[in-house]
């Protein structure tokens, strides 16, 4: 199982929480970690602030060698497709192919607003600029040649979020793996067998899309940072062992990839960084 992390907790209270994200990274590169997960949101809520994703990976991109760019989640219905297309292409050339675009419909109705985009039909315009962004990518817009095309033949790969019908439609359509959040075992289980159902419609081969999902993960002796939003791997008195039969299980249920959000104070997150990659980065995990 591929392991990443958040170079900053979800939904830090303040924007100087967000401030060393650069060298967050760059630890979790030196750490062994796969990739790098960035949220979207444009507006802040009552729940915190949230850097932009594209701006946040693009200067950890520039701080780094190795290590994968993976947003989680960023909502294309949000914006104009061919600047999309434009961004994330320059993004994947310039990290020299290392930027998968994670993706998913957005629930805030402010962002939408904030932007004049209409809340509802949301679903329509993602599948819409993602075929967009899609041709763009592959320079087979009739009309229109991006700037800088991506290094990744076809574009950076697509994971697509979402557990209703639809949300799993456009997985098979238009992704190259499934994302999700907070799942268990049990609800992998469901997600890949609902897709085995779908993708007769789709003319996909189930099998060809991996499952990728966020979890939260506080270690043990690390005070949590805030309300948790969904249960941590192990368990809220959790233990190596714990963490690790956890994520056991999940690989078993069929997860190959999993993004780590660790909900604790800005001054501790590199030591449980440490002690996440101690844990589970190691041959033993």
């Amino acid at each position: 199982m591929r392991i990443g992390v958040a170079p900053h907790r979800l939904w830090p209270r303040s924007e100087d929480e967000t401030d060393d994200v650069v060298e967050i990274a760059r630890t979790a590169e030196e750490l062994g970690f796969d990739h790098v997960i960035a949220s979207g949101h444009l507006l802040a809520g009552d729940v915190g602030v949230t850097p932009d994703p594209l701006v946040l990976l693009s200067a950890v991109a520039g701080a780094t060698r190795r290590i994968r760019l993976i947003t989680s989640i960023l909502v294309p219905a949000l914006y104009d497709p061919v600047v999309l297309a434009h961004q994330t292409a320059t993004l994947d050339r310039l990290s020299r192919g290392r930027l998968v675009l994670g993706v998913g419909t957005g629930w805030d109705r402010a962002e939408f607003a904030a932007v004049g985009v209409p809340f509802a039909g949301r679903g329509r315009r993602t599948d819409e600029h993602l075929t967009t962004v899609r041709r763009l990518w592959r320079g087979e817009d009739g009309t229109a040649r991006l700037g800088v095309l991506p290094r990744t033949p076809g574009g950076p790969p697509l994971w697509v979020g979402g557990n209703s019908d639809a949300a799993l439609r456009r997985t098979l359509r238009h992704g190259d793996a499934w994302h999700g959040a907070g799942v268990d075992p049990g609800q992998l289980v469901k997600v890949r067998e609902r897709l085995t159902e779908l993708a007769g419609e789709e003319e996909r081969d189930p099998a060809a899309v991996p499952l990728t999902a966020g979890a939260f993960l506080l270690p043990p002796g690390f005070p949590a940072a805030g309300e948790l939003p969904a249960p941590p791997l192990g368990g809220t008195r959790a233990s190596a062992e714990s963490v690790r039969d956890e994520l056991g299980r999940l690989a078993e249920a069929g997860l190959s990839s999993v993004s780590l959000w660790l909900p604790v104070a800005a001054p501790a997150l590199p030591d449980a960084l440490a002690w996440a990659a101690g844990q589970l980065l190691s041959p033993r995990a």
